[in-house]
């Protein structure tokens, strides 16, 4: 496999660069050298790729004439058109289930944070307001009704996570799941009048950008909570903004953006919006064992034994002709 070329146009981990450099031949583009020069040396015998938040699109695999596979790091790949690539028989695959536990355990946490405002009092702390009086009693997370948009792996480790605080739950998906005993609501809209937690967990990509949008957050109410660890593009972030500025709901906890590492400075502005720098998956453990997986999958379908994690659209297994 030392003869296979394989490209990395943005840095990855050690870990993820040594694996592939004992295996294959890696080329790693220089982040502040020239792209286009890169891939016009090394893309036309590229047959396979490690990516970490690139967007890959047709126009990139018109580059990549013998690609086989595109190895991402991260279970979200909505910067990639995989139903492109499967068009040209290119495999992508992803990172499931090792950050799944991760993932939900931050979820949870940040929803704690976001209703006892646990960064907000460290801060009257740190400020020595203490001193002078006891910080304001803060929300709690008795009583709340809680929805989660997308229950796939991270929805479902955050339901079952959840349990155990006693809460009601309920989510929506593109479909009613019978092996679980949450109600189901047909549509986003349905399930936020329905709840006062919303808990986004569902894919990024076209067919869900803005969908949390201002007639969802008014849904919600003025006791309302929004917590996203999924993507930002989900997040109409204007609407947002409105809706904590006017009180439209109560408050938002955000590890994603729409434009990362921008943040809009109308979330800065919100007092009672706790953001995170997208740090849902970032422990050595997790993103280790990230990163070996997209050695894993490269590895294995150089040795012919076909793709470790593909995602749904990819072509495999190989259909008959």
């Amino acid at each position: 496999m030392k003869s296979t070329d394989v490209i990395m146009l943005r840095p990855m981990m050690p870990l993820v660069t040594e694996a592939l450099d004992r295996h294959f031949t890696l080329h790693r583009a220089d982040p502040a050298g020239d792209a286009d020069r890169f891939l016009a040396e090394h893309g036309p015998r590229a047959r396979g790729m490690a990516v970490s938040g690139v967007r890959v699109d047709g126009a990139l695999l018109d580059r990549l004439p013998k690609l086989e596979i595109i190895a991402n790091f991260g279970v979200g790949y909505d910067t990639i058109d995989a139903a492109e690539a499967g068009r040209r028989g290119i495999v992508v695959t992803n990172t499931p289930d090792v950050l799944t536990d991760e993932v939900a355990d931050l979820a949870v946490g940040l929803l704690l944070a976001t209703l006892r405002q646990i960064p907000q009092v460290d801060r009257y702390l740190r400020a020595g307001k203490w001193l002078e009086k006891p910080y304001p009693l803060t929300g709690t997370l008795r009583g709340r009704r809680i929805g989660i948009l997308g229950l796939g792996r991270i929805g479902r480790a955050i339901a079952h996570r959840l349990e155990a605080f006693g809460v009601e739950i309920a989510y929506h998906g593109r479909s009613r799941q019978a092996d679980v005993p949450y109600a189901y609501h047909a549509s986003l809209l349905d399930l936020a009048r329905a709840v006062d937690v919303l808990m986004v967990v569902a894919p990024g990509g076209p067919e869900t950008r803005g969908i949390v949008n201002r007639e969802v957050l008014q849904a919600l109410g003025p006791e309302g909570v929004l917590i996203n660890v999924a993507r930002g593009t989900l997040v109409d972030e204007e609407a947002l903004i409105a809706a904590l500025s006017d009180g439209t709901i109560q408050s938002a906890g955000l590890d994603v953006f729409a434009d990362e590492p921008r943040v809009p400075a109308g979330l800065i502005a919100q007092e009672h919006a706790v953001l995170l720098p997208h740090v849902g998956s970032a422990s050595v453990h997790t993103r280790t064992a990230m990163g070996q997986l997209v050695v894993d999958n490269l590895v294995s379908w150089f040795s012919g034994k076909g793709p470790v994690t593909p995602v749904v659209e990819t072509p495999w297994p190989r259909t008959a002709p």
